[in-house]
């Protein structure tokens, strides 16, 4: 199979049409029509190779559009990890659409606020924005940019939710149920659930990392190096791997190329939804989902950071507290029980 052209990424939709796009750091991403190599598929190309960068330098000084190529050319934003720097970078630029052209000084806590509760119905939505404007604001008053920050006494809207719902043990046995161990589904559930990994690394686990009997891994998001035994329903799952093939789990078009973090998020929605699960069991629930049972099975909040790769204890920590109000619940209903059948003395 001949390799695509330069910068040019692929990928399935829906529809199981193949999609082609021009992606170069720096340049607009372009559509690209046809076949790669097609007469059509390739005078696009050239087009786009020629196309001009995109002028992120050029804005108005003093602007939210100035504000945030400062923020990303800043040590602040560069030390970043590239997991860190896409989320900050997809929750600023969708601000910065709507507002850019608006001048730093002018903005106000009543305009944040008014900004924020027109996302009332998505609180989580709400959140991010208003995490990533206090970061923005505090780095426009270091920067001299303002003088004062409009994000004091800024709250949260709506309630705070416990994020991504925690698979239970009957959506995990619906899903074993409808997927058997062998299809692309069961390996990428399998590979979730038995490490515990964020699927923006669950996506780039191979035959690499397996060292011994062991999954050897380096988070994206904190860069933790976890290193955990292999479990036999793991080891059964990825045994069905086709021999050649590096990655558990490649994008399907004849390259051992794994899916982008995009892809491997709507392939999984449709693995839930053929399974007749609800559609709020999230990759990331099953992170969560291993996490409790590490918790139940009484481990401690360091035991569970080694596997998981969390950062902060008291994230790890929320795990073996949850396990244990459950455990004390069961103990003082035993205890009533008891009375109740033994009556009074």
């Amino acid at each position: 199979m001949r390799k695509n052209p330069p910068y040019v990424q692929q990928f399935v939709d829906k529809t199981g049409r193949a999609r082609f796009y021009f992606r170069r750091p720096g340049h607009a991403r372009v559509p690209l029509p046809g076949l790669p190599w097609s007469p059509e598929f390739m005078a696009a190309h050239e087009a786009a190779v020629k196309g001009e960068p995109l002028a992120i330098g050029k804005v108005t000084p003093g602007t939210i559009d100035a504000l945030c190529v400062a923020y990303y050319a800043s040590a602040n934003f560069r030390t970043l990890r590239p997991i860190s720097q896409r989320g900050y970078r997809g929750v600023i630029e969708r601000f910065r659409a709507e507002h850019g052209k608006k001048t730093v000084a002018n903005l106000q806590r009543e305009h944040v606020k008014a900004i924020l509760a027109k996302l009332s119905d998505r609180p989580a939505a709400a959140d991010r924005l208003r995490k990533m404007l206090k970061v923005l604001m505090a780095f426009a008053v270091d920067s001299g940019l303002r003088r004062d920050d409009p994000m004091i006494g800024v709250r949260k809207i709506g309630k705070s939710t416990s994020g991504f719902h925690t698979w239970t043990e009957e959506e995990i046995a619906q899903f074993e149920a409808h997927h058997p161990v062998g299809t692309r589904a069961r390996i990428a559930f399998d590979v979730l659930l038995w490490t515990a990994l964020r699927r923006e690394d669950a996506r780039l686990l191979g035959r690499q990392h397996v060292r011994g009997g062991r999954i050897v891994f380096r988070t994206s998001k904190t860069g933790a190096e976890i290193t955990i035994p292999i479990r036999p329903e793991l080891a059964a799952s990825i045994a069905t791997v086709p021999t050649g093939q590096m990655l558990f789990l490649v994008s399907g078009d004849g390259r051992d190329v794994p899916l982008t973090v995009g892809g491997y998020g709507n392939r999984f929605r449709d693995w839930v939804k053929a399974a007749k699960l609800p559609a709020g069991c999230a990759p990331h629930g099953l992170r969560k989902a291993a996490c409790r049972r590490l918790a139940e099975a009484g481990c401690s909040a360091s035991e569970i950071m080694a596997i998981s790769g969390h950062k902060s204890l008291s994230e790890a920590q929320k795990y073996v507290e949850a396990a244990n109000r459950q455990k004390l619940a069961d103990n003082a209903f035993g205890r009533v029980a008891t009375v109740k059948t033994s009556g009074p003395v």
